[in-house]
């Protein structure tokens, strides 16, 4: 039974709390459960090729994917990486006949016939993904999507800034560097415009707005959206 009602805010102090990727794994563990899904699963992957991730797919799957090298041809991957929006599986191109295999493959290992996909970039060619995934009809899972996509947007951006804590190897010294599109939301905001000013300005929806502000205080490393200002312009990111 897919759930609607999450407490986002326990969520984001669950994730918060975590003090190393073995914690993670209980807290999506957590997620999957709250949310109702039969699976929920973190999954990223670096300019090189190298992956890591936790979740809740089977050790039978994981290792499967792995050993077939399925990155290549995973539509999930190939159809998120261009991608900033989050993304029903029902959009993806599964036309060719390595991705219906693969599909088939996936299928026989549970990992559901419905799934919904956020992609989440980093400073350095990094490439993440946070899915829910589910065994369902069209009708419940569109349902599911439209009353929790929004939830599952900003907890995907709050687990990845947590598990990027756990991999200092994996992270830039330097500032990052904040897309077009963020530079514009963050300017706006500390000139003082209201959200709703902002969104209005860029011709976005303040939902999809809120993902950009997110995405820039996690890259700034701050604590909130002012302090998220305040760094960027200090470091000469935006300037007003």
């Amino acid at each position: 039974m897919l759930k609607r009602a999450v407490n986002l805010d326990r969520v984001l102090e669950d994730i918060d709390a975590a003090t190393a990727l073995e914690d993670l794994q209980g807290v999506i563990e957590r997620l999957r459960d709250a949310f109702g899904v039969d699976h929920m699963v973190y999954h990223w992957v670096d300019a090189g090729g190298d992956q890591y991730g936790c979740g809740t797919y089977s050790d039978a799957w994981v290792e499967r994917y792995l050993c077939r090298n399925y990155l290549r041809i995973d539509p999930v991957i190939t159809g998120c990486y261009q991608r900033f929006h989050p993304v029903d599986w029902k959009r993806l191109d599964w036309s060719s006949k390595p991705a219906r295999a693969f599909f088939r493959d996936a299928l026989e290992h549970g990992v559901g016939n419905q799934g919904y996909s956020i992609p989440i970039r980093g400073p350095n060619g990094q490439f993440a993904l946070f899915t829910a995934s589910h065994n369902g009809d069209d009708d419940s899972w569109s349902a599911f999507t439209r009353s929790s996509g929004r939830d599952l947007i900003l907890i995907a951006h709050s687990f990845h800034g947590k598990a990027m804590e756990f991999q200092p190897d994996r992270q830039s010294d330097q500032a990052r560097a904040l897309s077009p599109r963020e530079v514009d939301a963050m300017t706006l905001l500390a000139m003082g415009y209201s959200r709703a000013q902002v969104a209005k300005t860029l011709e976005i929806s303040e939902h999809t707005l809120r993902v950009y502000i997110e995405s820039a205080r996690f890259k700034l490393g701050a604590l909130n959206t002012t302090h998220a200002i305040a760094r960027a312009i200090s470091r000469g990111l935006i300037v007003v």
